[in-house]
């Protein structure tokens, strides 16, 4: 077999190849998404249980004018601090998860907020939150 049809061979199966990878991963929009780092998966795990927010969050957010929303996009857009969580415990771990307010766009979003969570196997109840200024 000559070098050309090799070539041609390669780029055949490399072009078919890039059209279902296209097909199977970008194409599908937010329905595909990959959270395969320890970050990721934390946060997807949180945000797909009932959410329990204490009575101690809620006031924090109330004092700063806050609700839920930003709770919703810290567990969205946030990074949850590894070094300060508690994830060896038998029954629900511990995590603390940082980050903005709201997006750059809004009022609010030169503050941070530090959110921990309590994370068992049916519920992730809020705990704490604090503002970073």
């Amino acid at each position: 077999m000559s070098l050309l049809k090799r070539f041609a061979f390669y780029l055949g199966g490399f072009g078919i190849g890039l059209i279902l990878l296209y097909f199977f991963v970008g194409g599908s929009g937010a329905s595909c998404e990959f959270d395969y780092s320890p970050n990721s998966r934390t946060k997807k795990n949180i945000r797909l249980k009932e959410r329990i927010i204490s009575e101690k969050s809620w006031n924090t957010l109330s004092q700063h004018q806050l609700d839920t929303s930003n709770i919703s996009y810290v567990l969205l857009k946030g990074k949850v601090l590894f070094s300060e969580s508690n994830t060896d415990l038998d029954s629900c771990n511990v995590y603390v998860i940082e980050g903005n307010v709201a997006p750059k766009e809004m009022p609010n979003s030169d503050k941070k907020i530090k959110i921990t969570v309590e994370n068992c196997s049916n519920k992730a109840t809020v705990q704490d939150v604090s503002i970073i200024e």
